[in-house]
């Protein structure tokens, strides 16, 4: 089974203004993304952020209400059938039949695809030994476990070769172990070229897969862009300095503010923390503790992390809920 090629384009998946209403409710409210081929565009938000309407909208599984959408270059409305051809869809929870084997699986998902029998069960075979599922192929999938279901759910998304992949929190339940087989699968994925949208909870899933982060909130995109980009949004790089008592963190925040930086202290915990803007700020704090402290200290580099980009953008109601989401994370 081929794949169907895409028309030519700079974008793999491009929306623009995209709002969905369920009666009195705006589910989507001017939502904007895109991404490039071979990329992975990461969907962040609490639950209820309209991270699976958006995914229903891309996939022809319901109708914007406004605004337009392209997948592999054909409209989600007036093209939907061309859109499904290219595209495959892995839920939250596997889909897969537990009463039949794994490679009976992929082999009925090809067949519905219009594959024939012996195509079907090559590509079966294909997919079995590249999600690691060729000892348990003749198994009935209710032996598998939690990880090998959802690899076997995976598999089956690619019997058709998509061109874009979409996985709607593909961890969710999911033990460490398994979190990372199935990151290290799509980051293969990514490798031959399928573009990959990821809705997730998980700050540390959306960090290591994602190209290009946009975070929802109540239905709006409120922010966009790589990992690294976003960080910096909230700050750069500081290096904070545990030393040996008030007097220490005076002299040595003095003599950091002589050569242009701005310390943060306190001195009753004996801390200091300079704000670094390049790589010679930090020659610059060590070599003026180095001369101001006596004694010894402790010096690191810390950077915003993607949690603290998260909850300085997602908003006071949006917040609230996402410790209750984040407590739900395995």
């Amino acid at each position: 089974m081929t794949a169907v090629p895409a028309r030519t384009g700079e974008y793999a998946i491009e929306a623009a203004g995209i709002g969905k209403w369920f009666g009195p409710v705006r589910a989507l409210d001017g939502v904007t993304v895109a991404a490039r081929p071979g990329s992975v565009l990461g969907l962040l938000g609490h639950n209820g952020a309209g991270k699976t309407t958006l995914i229903n909208v891309l996939a022809t599984l319901c109708r914007p209400t406004e605004g337009t959408a392209r997948v592999a270059g054909y409209d989600v409305v007036r093209q939907g059938r061309e859109v499904r051809r290219r595209i495959a869809l892995t839920g939250q929870f596997a889909a897969v039949d537990e009463q039949i084997s794994g490679r009976d699986n992929l082999v009925l998902v090809a067949r519905l695809r219009g594959a024939g029998r012996r195509a079907a069960l090559h590509r079966a075979a294909e997919l079995l030994e590249m999600f690691d599922l060729t000892g348990a192929a003749d198994r009935p999938v209710r032996g598998y476990s939690g990880g090998m279901r959802r690899r076997l759910d995976l598999a089956a998304g690619m019997t058709g070769r998509p061109e874009v992949l979409f996985l709607d929190e593909p961890t969710t339940g999911l033990d460490p172990a398994a979190r990372l087989a199935t990151w290290a699968i799509v980051e293969d994925l990514v490798r031959g070229g399928t573009t990959v949208v990821l809705t997730t909870q998980y700050l540390d899933e959306a960090d290591r897969l994602a190209d290009t982060i946009a975070v929802l909130a109540d239905g709006r995109v409120v922010a966009t862009g790589a990992p690294p980009d976003l960080q910096a949004r909230v700050g750069g790089r500081t290096a904070p300095a545990r030393l040996p008592g008030p007097a220490a963190v005076r002299g040595a925040a003095r003599a950091l503010r002589t050569e242009g930086l701005g310390p943060e202290y306190a001195p009753r915990g004996g801390v200091l923390d300079a704000p670094l803007t390049g790589p010679r700020d930090l020659a610059v704090v060590a070599r003026t503790l180095d001369a101001q402290v006596s004694g010894d200290y402790e010096l690191t580099v810390t950077a915003p992390t993607l949690d603290d980009v998260y909850l300085s953008l997602i908003g006071p109601a949006a917040r609230a809920a996402a410790p209750a989401a984040r407590a739900e994370a395995p």
